[in-house]
């Protein structure tokens, strides 16, 4: 069998996806003569018959589809081997687009960004604040950041930063008036600071200690709906909070704020940067991701 050019293989499966002579010629840019005489020379190399041609249209034979059918991932990995390659020379630019929630963006996500901005000044970073479960394809996202490693199967996850752990804070002023809890249990009775969601449901507090397990929704006169709020709220002396510990750090070093059933407060999975399982995204994409992955280290 003489040779077969790759380009008569793009050819025919250009023939194929385009639905004619015709439009594939325009697509190229050359006649439709060129295109029936190219896909005249591919089948006498093979010896089969690729198209059934009519007046009005074209289709596959059994064999063409059968070709098509290995020719086509084979292709896009030529052509994804050769992006690559030109990307090589490229300077990461263009806009990263990521979706996370305010905790993730306060104490990780922006640090993060404003080194990587400095190290690729060429990238613009927009991020979006954002508690919600959305679809980061479909909104134009190049990646999320979610708690913990729940998301979707055709989604890749990076630990984004340590483990992460919820304090129960109070200021010292509360405290003396109103005594300090030791269990869980002591919470009640106690002004809770309650956080509501967007959805309109409270949230749940949860305890563990020695394979004892506890969730409570707390009661307290104050509802809010940021941890920012209910940081301000506990340091006002207006009740005990319930916030990641990022949140509450200074506060509690300085001794603004009292930590509070240490032993009762377990350790919870990493923030993640999740994104498509996809073959190729932009250089401004994989650049974030070797940052991220090389700041982890």
């Amino acid at each position: 069998m003489p040779p077969v050019r790759l380009d008569h293989l793009e050819t025919f499966a250009l023939i194929v996806r385009s639905g004619g002579f015709r439009a594939a010629a325009t697509d190229r840019g050359v006649s439709s003569s060129v295109m029936s005489q190219t896909m005249t020379t591919l089948e006498q190399a093979l010896g089969l018959r690729l198209l059934n041609r009519t007046t009005r249209s074209i289709a596959p034979t059994e064999a063409g589809a059968r070709l098509l059918d290995r020719l086509g991932p084979a292709l896009d990995d030529i052509r994804l081997a050769l992006v690559e390659l030109d990307q090589l020379r490229e300077t990461p630019s263009g806009t990263l687009r990521i979706n996370a929630p305010g905790p993730a963006v306060d104490h990780v996500l922006c640090p993060l960004a404003f080194a990587f901005m400095e190290t690729y000044p060429e990238v613009r970073v927009e991020i979006v604040s954002d508690a919600a479960i959305v679809d980061i394809v479909s909104q134009g996202f190049d990646a999320g950041v979610r708690f913990g490693r729940q998301l979707a199967e055709d989604m890749i996850a990076v630990p984004l930063g340590p483990p992460l752990r919820y304090a129960i804070v109070a200021s010292p002023d509360y405290l003396r008036d109103r005594g300090r809890p030791e269990t869980p249990g002591d919470l009640i009775g106690h002004n809770c600071i309650r956080r509501r969601y967007p959805g309109g449901a409270l949230a749940a507090w949860a305890f563990a200690k020695e394979g004892d397990t506890v969730e409570l929704v707390p009661e307290g006169r104050l509802t809010l709906s940021s941890a920012h709020q209910e940081l301000q709220a506990a340091l006002a002396g207006q009740g005990i909070a319930h916030v990641l510990e990022d949140y509450a750090r200074a506060p509690i070093a300085e001794g603004r704020l009292v930590d509070l059933l240490t032993d009762w407060s377990p350790t919870l999975p990493s923030w993640f940067l999740y994104y498509p399982n996809r073959r190729h995204s932009s250089a401004a994409m994989r650049a974030f991701l070797d940052f991220v992955r090389r700041s982890a280290r």
